[in-house]
């Protein structure tokens, strides 16, 4: 299952040519990257009032609570969240671009 969904996201983003430990190390950062993204978007949809409590349930790393969390204060936070991880493979798959071009 893992090497699937590996492969999968290889394919995505356009990587599935690179070694699967290359893989790996590069769905690791881009994914730390999309988790700050997917942060960052949810924070600027957050009433101002809520944004602190966001901050501090998501320092706990308490799924649960995170999810009841933005379900009452911003219940379309998983389309926030999609919308911002599809904005991230955009601009990987972008810069990944520019490398082809410039070679």
């Amino acid at each position: 299952m893992q090497d699937e969904l590996q492969q999968a996201v290889a394919e995505e983003l356009g990587i599935e040519g690179l070694t699967p430990t290359e893989q790996q190390e590069l769905i690791a950062q881009v994914t730390g990257v999309m988790l700050k993204a997917a942060s960052i978007a949810i924070l600027e949809k957050l009433p101002e009032a809520a944004r602190e409590q966001f901050i501090t349930i998501a320092d706990t790393k308490d799924e649960v609570a995170l999810k009841t969390f933005l379900e009452k204060e911003l219940p379309d936070s998983e389309a926030v969240v999609r919308a911002a991880v599809a904005e991230e493979v955009r601009r990987f798959k972008e810069f990944q671009n520019t490398l082809t071009t410039a070679s």
